[in-house]
């Protein structure tokens, strides 16, 4: 049976904010935070334990940074969708972030309402990127476009599970519409994602989305 709600872990060490969060997000239907945690060592073990449907993840953290713990998530198996929730504007953290696997990236002074919207785009596969910052992001993919035709490595079962990585659905949803386990699809996810010299599902989607365009 689904989950009736959104679940949503908070890694941030900053106590204020999270709660502050975690308030906003409870009191709206749909969504709810599952889990919270103070350091990125302890956002580890949440989301492993926990599963959450998408993490919000702060990068200024001590100890061990946003970038470091998504990484570890993403070393570890971790296929929640990530959005990075920072006060940092710089194109090397926006690069560094979604080289590593997050799905969004949204600045701390965004209007409430503005970021219940974001997370429920995040959560029907949409990548999420503060208005101020989709330059920089192009920018910074625009590199991965100019391969000529990336995607012939790839098998026809890759293809499929990328089709549909690039509609934004997770790896539960792909085992589904293809009728194998979950695990075969993390294994094809990650075995599609070393062929294109990718590090995320965000930049393979992009490959997908260029090719498309390219043949209409």
């Amino acid at each position: 049976m689904d989950k009736p709600n959104l679940e949503i872990l908070l890694i941030d060490d900053h106590p204020l904010l999270r709660k502050g969060l975690a308030q906003l997000i409870n009191e709206e239907e749909g969504l709810f935070v599952t889990g919270e945690a103070g350091s990125g060592q302890d956002g580890v073990q949440l989301a492993l334990t926990l599963e959450p449907d998408l993490i919000l993840l702060d990068l200024n953290m001590k100890g061990m940074d946003g970038l470091e713990t998504l990484k570890i998530l993403r070393a570890e198996g971790v296929d929640s969708r990530v959005v990075v929730l920072t006060v940092s504007e710089h194109r090397e953290d926006v690069a560094r972030m979604f080289r590593a696997g997050a799905d969004g990236y949204l600045l701390k002074d965004m209007e409430p309402e503005e970021l219940l919207i974001r997370i429920k785009e995040s959560a029907s596969g949409r990548l999420v990127v503060d208005d101020r910052l989709a330059e920089v992001l192009a920018s910074i993919l625009r590199p991965v476009q100019e391969e000529k035709d990336p995607l012939e490595v790839l098998t026809s079962k890759e293809h499929e599970v990328l089709n549909l990585v690039a509609e934004g659905l997770a790896n539960k949803m792909i085992a589904r519409q293809l009728a194998i386990s979950e695990g075969t699809v993390k294994v094809h996810v990650k075995r599609l994602l070393k062929k294109l010299g990718v590090r995320s599902r965000v930049e393979a989607a992009i490959l997908v989305v260029k090719q498309h365009s390219e043949e209409s």
